[in-house]
Parts: structure tokens; C-alpha cells; sequence
């Protein structure tokens, strides 16, 4: 990664994030203020299961909004042709890997419902090109593999 403190993601994986925020900020902050609102109407807030119930879930909401908000303001978004034409493993690429063991498997990778650049996996494969061999430091264990292929997500 360029920057530490910037996460790295693919155009696709930054309008996926910008469109949870957008669904939580609108429809989603709504509906939990208007169940605020039904649950205070029933009265004794001390002992109203619903009025509590909705405000921690007010709460998750808002820290869920606070952290999407931050990823995006300091997210940098890839050039992914150049990251397609280094040749080697960036944020955005699916990876097959097999282990010594013959074990095949896939990952993307991915800090938006894939692996991780920071994950054992991920770190071991960042900047690796086809037929590099790796080593995972895995919290079980580490496990050595070869990268099989490259490609980038559709």
C-alpha cells in the first residue's frame, strides 16, 4: 500500500461502501428514529424494552454511518488496468492458490467482503506474482502455498 493509513479498493468495492452509507443514512437512520419515536409514545422509559431496544440499535447504526464515513474519506481508489498489467497481486485480483498440501483455493482480495490485505493470507500474497511461492503466518499455523493464477474480478 502507497499510504498506510489509506485502504486501498477497487472502484467497485468503493461503490458498494458509498452505497451501504447512503442505505443507512436515509432509510435505514429513518425507520430507527420513527421506532424511537412509537416506543417513547408508550410512555415509562425506564422500563420500556422497545425504547431502549431502539436506541442501541441507534447506536450500532450511527458507529456503522461513523466508520463507513471514515473508510471512504480515506480510501484510495486503484488504478485497476495498472494494477492488471503489474503482473503481480493488488487489492481487487482473485488469487488461486495451492497449498503443498494439494489443497486448491480462491480468495479476492479484498477489505469489502474478501480477504483482507491486512490478514495473514493477504499479507503473504500482496506483490507476489504467478508461481511465487508464499508463506502464511496464520494464527493456527503457518502453511506454505504457490500462486496458481492471477485475474482480476469481474
Amino acid at each position: 500500500m502507497s499510504d498506510p493509513s489509506h485502504e486501498q479498493l477497487t472502484q467497485d468495492q468503493y461503490d458498494r461502501l458509498a452505497e451501504e452509507l447512503a442505505e443507512l443514512e436515509g432509510p435505514r437512520r429513518k425507520a430507527v428514529v420513527e421506532a424511537i419515536a412509537v416506543a417513547r409514545a408508550h410512555g415509562d422509559l425506564s422500563e420500556n424494552f422497545e425504547y431502549h431496544a431502539a436506541k442501541n440499535e441507534q447506536g450500532l447504526l450511527e458507529r456503522r454511518i461513523t466508520i463507513l464515513r471514515s473508510r471512504l474519506q480515506n480510501a484510495e481508489v486503484i488504478d485497476e488496468a495498472a494494477a492488471a498489467a503489474s503482473g503481480v497481486v493488488t487489492v481487487g485480483a482473485v488469487v488461486e492458490l495451492e497449498r503443498e498440501d494439494g489443497e486448491r483455493m480462491t480468495v479476492e482480495l479484498s477489505s469489502v467482503g474478501g480477504v483482507s490485505p491486512e490478514s495473514p493470507v493477504g499479507r503473504a500474497i500482496v506483490g507476489r506474482a504467478e508461481g511465487d511461492d508464499v508463506e502464511v503466518e496464520a494464527p493456527r499455523g503457518a502453511w506454505k502455498a504457490r500462486i496458481v493464477s492471477i485475474r482480476r474480478s469481474a
